[in-house]
């Protein structure tokens, strides 16, 4: 998989970016071998996985006594891992680490993902669990929501940013390396062979503003 390193410092903060890193060499010093920010086209938050020589108890306390600030400050709670669990995990969160690797920025050290390769077929079964999920999810939804246009609509908006999540997996799945969150989701509708139509529907559902009761449960429907 081609990796990717979106620049985008100024939409981040990078006053954000300088807290976080001066944080977390604070704990781990030397031991700290990366820092990328991630999801940079969705999200208002910084989230950020770091990687680490080791991660101790007394680490994970001198973490929590700056949660707080972090959160202040609009910073995600970073992922932290070692960076042999790191590896040895590509295989079990397929999906989630493609996602890292579509749109991040290097705030720290190397580009972790240099070399780093994700299986199709860890890949494939990963999407085939999400679909069906997130089917199962909405089938249960819609009964919840007692036929309503209402209920409906706010299934249909609750669920859109995972369904679009879907339709970027399965475009990175057909080899899609789109770094553009929209690109990249119309390429997985057109792998899917759905409307244009209701993918354009489906971004417009991942922003603040969303359609009206009735168009939604037409959405639902397609």
């Amino acid at each position: 998989m081609t990796t990717r390193s979106v620049h985008s410092a100024a939409r981040l903060g990078s006053a954000q970016a300088d807290h976080l890193v001066a944080a977390l060499r604070g704990v781990f010093g030397d031991r700290l071998r990366s820092v990328v920010a991630y999801g940079l086209d969705g999200g208002e938050s910084l989230a950020s996985l770091a990687l680490v020589a080791s991660v101790t108890i007394a680490d994970l306390e001198a973490c929590a006594a700056r949660a707080h600030g972090w959160q202040r400050d609009g910073i995600a709670t970073p992922l932290l891992l070692p960076e042999e669990e790191f590896r040895r995990s590509l295989d079990a969160f397929p999906l989630e680490y493609a996602e890292i690797i579509r749109a991040h920025e290097v705030l720290f050290g190397a580009n972790p993902f240099n070399g780093t390769t994700i299986e199709r077929g860890d890949l494939r079964r990963a999407c085939e669990t999400q679909i069906k999920s997130h089917l199962v999810h909405l089938r249960e939804g819609f009964i919840e929501a007692g036929g309503t246009p209402r209920g409906i609509a706010d299934l249909v908006t609750a669920s859109a940013p995972a369904f679009g999540a879907l339709l970027r997996n399965i475009a990175r799945l057909n080899g899609s390396v789109a770094g553009d969150r929209a690109t990249a989701t119309r390429d997985g509708a057109r792998a899917a062979q759905l409307p244009d139509a209701v993918v354009t529907d489906i971004l417009a559902l991942e922003q603040p503003a969303a359609l009206k009761a009735f168009d939604a449960v037409r959405l639902f429907r397609e």
